[in-house]
């Protein structure tokens, strides 16, 4: 395939996947000449329940110099350290997993390894108590995190919880004043070439056809133009991830949010707890094939603060990923890409990195059918290892639970096996390419689900390690005690 050059793209869908697509394009392609277009239907709703994020975003915000207190003010925002995970390891159990590591190497030695010997020769502290991310937000704490090289113990990371449907109108203003062009409407039809099977056109129900040279699919979990149209197919990973429904409704705050989100394991899955300034996001998802929708949606809630402002809505998907994102002349960003539970907030993630790849391998603005295979290349490695790191949460589950021994037991995939083995035996996490977690998050969900790692040497100096370890702690806790309350934070980006 000779290399097509791009003057027009067309983003079909809006929603936070459309408009991130659109305002990052405008952003990206502002000193050229390429048209950037984009088409919706006030009368398609939108799913807009992916309210928190990772750190990534960052970068996705610093790309289009967007202020972070306008950003904020215009969202409802709320500061996000971190995610508790309740009862997953067993009743009562709880554990963080913050944006963040643990303790400085003693020795060149790796903080959680001298951390894990301490404990074995006596020392009385949890890993938590080295991590000054996770104190703050058990302080309902926030500041800003410093990366001076002479404070590790203060480096940090956050991300946001927002609303979804005020972050789209917000990115919609922002592309809208940078020429991207909006067409109310929706499409009836999608015209392709009958010689090289790119897409050719679409057909708005007005009568209107547009021609473009790049389309990119937001339509969410239909995927009209890349499986309806072109008929790419969808791998399936349900035999893995077993959920398959989730039940989304908001509620009226009747606490100060807290600065990170919360996943409660359940019945037949787990309910998360996104705080906004000005409501609460909640939802349950589950796996039908161990619990009814309507008894997911007594326990959903059973399990609430706050009086409701929405209805529970259902929303049904199988868990997977589109065979390829990119395919001849369409890329899909979003639901229409594939879903992963938002167990770990990916789905905002994956729109941002899905962009980023299109971007990026758009080199000299044409579409290359080798940039295209490698930019698929690089987005199945990244969904497989998100896979894998959801998968995990399961896998060392400690409930009793029918549908949580049944996901105990299950089989995974050997990628998975093999970082299992290799932390059991030794402590170390086995990174391979494409990883969107960390070793820092790996570290917190193997010792938060209690894996106790074999054949760790024991400390030459207990008495000494356990000094040096007082010491980090201290420093920890007298950080923590300088910081502000997170909605104190909040007020002074408002004010």
């Amino acid at each position: 395939m000779a290399s097509r050059p791009i003057k027009k793209i067309l983003v079909v869908g809006g929603g936070t996947a459309g408009w991130m697509t659109a305002a990052y394009m405008a952003r990206w392609l502002e000193n050229t000449d390429i048209q950037v277009t984009l088409v919706e239907s006030e009368q398609i709703g939108t799913i807009g329940v992916g309210e928190a994020t990772v750190p990534g975003i960052h970068q996705f915000i610093k790309d289009l110099d967007i202020n972070e207190p306008e950003f904020i003010t215009a969202t409802n925002a709320t500061f996000k350290l971190g995610i508790e995970f309740a009862d997953w390891a067993g009743q009562g159990k709880h554990f963080f997993h913050p944006f963040a590591g643990y303790g400085v190497p003693i020795e060149a030695r790796p903080f959680h390894k001298t951390w894990w010997s301490a404990r074995q020769q006596g020392y009385p502290e949890g890993l938590e108590k080295f991590c000054l991310c996770t104190q703050l937000a058990r302080s309902g704490k926030f500041a800003q995190p410093s990366f001076d090289p002479e404070s590790r113990l203060a480096w940090y990371n956050y991300a946001y919880h927002f609303d979804a449907s005020l972050f789209a109108k917000f990115l919609r203003g922002y592309a809208e004043k940078r020429k991207v062009t909006r067409i109310e409407g929706k499409v009836n039809h999608v015209q392709l070439d009958a010689t090289s099977g790119f897409i050719q056109s679409i057909s708005m129900e007005s009568g209107l056809v547009i021609e473009s040279d790049l389309f990119v699919d937001c339509t969410g979990i239909p995927a009209l133009l890349i499986s309806k149209t072109m008929g790419v197919g969808y791998e399936d990973w349900t035999k893995w991830l077993l959920c398959d429904s989730a039940l989304a409704v908001q509620t009226k705050s009747v606490v100060e949010p807290d600065p990170f989100t919360r996943s409660s394991a359940r019945t037949a899955g787990w309910q998360w707890h996104i705080p906004l300034q000005h409501r609460v996001g909640n939802g349950y998802v589950y796996s039908s094939q161990f619990i009814s929708p309507e008894q997911a949606h007594r326990e959903l809630l059973g399990n609430l603060r706050g009086e409701l402002t929405t209805e529970p809505k259902l929303i049904r998907f199988i868990t997977g990923m589109r065979r390829d994102f990119w395919y001849k002349n369409c890329v899909a960003i979003g639901l229409s890409s594939g879903f992963l539970e938002p167990l770990e907030s990916t789905s905002i993630s994956l729109i941002q990195t899905g962009i980023a790849k299109m971007a990026g391998f758009l080199v000299d603005f044409e579409i290359n059918e080798k940039h295209v295979a490698e930019a698929n290349r690089l987005n199945r490695l990244e969904y497989e290892r998100i896979r894998d790191f959801i998968i995990l949460h399961y896998k060392l589950n400690g409930r009793s639970n029918p549908f949580w021994q049944h996901v105990r037991g299950m089989e995974i995939p050997e990628s998975l096996e093999e970082k299992m083995a290799m932390f059991s035996a030794s402590g170390d996490v086995k990174l391979q390419e494409n990883e969107s977690f960390k070793e820092d998050s790996w570290i917190s969900m193997f010792y938060g689900f209690g894996v106790e790692p074999r054949g760790l040497e024991p400390l030459a100096d207990a008495e000494k390690t356990f000094i040096i370890m007082n010491k980090m702690q201290a420093a920890i806790q007298k950080g923590g005690d300088y910081a502000n309350s997170h909605v104190e934070f909040l007020k002074t980006i408002s004010d």
